[in-house]
């Protein structure tokens, strides 16, 4: 019995030192030495420098964006039968209410708050995207563009 113990105690001992070591030589791998890594510091210039600000990407997914949020609008304005809707969480907290389940009426009064927020920012961000589709019909991306996007207008120009 005296010798289990006495393993038992060793063992720990031994994964407390280990964890520890292992600690240290993490605290140095994640910092380099002043000379090494010349690819890495390399590297580390040209992280979170955009090259474009991605107009180009956004025009040409306006309309699946435009067709989310329609989708988004048309549920959250939906009646109480409609998954995701305002009215249909207005309903819950009633019934909650109504039955006295104050813990559940509070949680789901938070969500109503979040998702009536939730419906005026997606509003906003349809009005938004109006003004990026008429500036988006205003540029020449086909032209002034090069490379894979250069010719990619999707009209067939053979006539």
């Amino acid at each position: 019995m005296r010798t289990h113990r006495t393993v038992t105690v060793a063992l720990t001992a031994g994964l407390v030192l280990l964890g520890a070591a292992g600690t240290a030589a993490a605290d140095t791998a994640a910092s380099p030495a002043p000379g090494a890594g010349a690819h890495s510091q390399k590297a580390l210039r040209h992280v979170g420098k955009p090259k474009k600000d991605g107009a180009r990407a956004l025009c040409k997914r306006e309309s699946k964006i435009d067709k989310r949020l329609d989708l988004a609008i048309r549920r959250l304005d939906g009646d109480s039968g409609v998954r995701g809707s305002v009215a249909r969480l207005e309903k819950r907290v009633a019934n909650a209410k109504a039955a006295h389940h104050t813990a559940v009426g509070t949680y789901l009064n938070h969500r109503l708050t979040t998702r009536r927020s939730m419906e005026k920012t997606v509003k906003e961000r349809k009005d938004d995207l109006k003004g990026v589709a008429s500036w988006c019909a205003k540029q020449d991306f086909a032209k002034k563009g090069s490379g894979k996007d250069a010719g990619d207008s999707g009209a067939d120009t053979s006539s």
